[in-house]
């Protein structure tokens, strides 16, 4: 026999998944309670009773995909057999990935004004990859080398997403910049 609890956290989970499915096919106009309450197949009141509206709705999504990713970071920041180097490459190309298959969420992660929520969440995907940067640059340059690889980053999912970033135009494409923007950290 399933509990109130575990129902209400089956139902939360499957509202996160339909919003999330329609966000990335139409993006956050597409997600409404209504469609999400249909998609997920519950009462048309559920929505209502888990999302106080379509905001928390969103935030809870974008949350939830800077979790993935401080799990992911994690999990590599663990692996003995990789190098620091290989970790950071890791790490960026799954934001990248985000950027390329899901613009709509990835749009979403960095919307502003993140609320507390998001911003725990993002936090929570930075600190494994400070660490792993701590041993390349040290721990007072972590930070800063950090945040220009995360810009970068960013920069190269805007581009390519726009249409600038095109390998007639600039003989490169993001895969190359990315290997590029880690290939010059300095060591030590």
């Amino acid at each position: 026999m399933t509990s109130r609890t575990e129902s209400a956290a089956a139902t939360r989970r499957s509202l996160l998944d339909a919003a999330a499915a329609l966000l990335d096919e139409g993006g956050p106009e597409a997600v409404t309670l209504r469609e999400v309450g249909a998609r997920a197949g519950v009462s048309r009141g559920a929505p209502y009773r888990h999302f106080d509206d379509k905001k928390r709705l969103l935030t809870a999504i974008a949350a939830e995909a800077w979790e993935r990713l401080a799990d992911q970071a994690v999990t590599l920041g663990a692996v003995p057999d990789l190098s620091a180097h290989q970790k950071l490459r890791e790490m960026l190309n799954g934001i990248l990935v985000i950027g390329r298959k899901q613009p709509h969420l990835y749009r979403l992660m960095h919307k502003p004004p993140a609320g507390p929520e998001v911003l725990r969440a993002a936090g929570r995907s930075q600190g494994p990859f400070v660490a792993v940067l701590e041993e390349l640059v040290g721990d007072t340059r972590a930070h800063l080398y950090g945040a220009m690889l995360i810009a970068g980053v960013h920069g190269v999912i805007g581009m390519e997403a726009s249409g600038q970033l095109t390998r007639d135009k600039w003989h490169t494409d993001a895969d190359e910049i990315l290997e590029e923007l880690i290939a010059i950290l300095p060591t030590g």
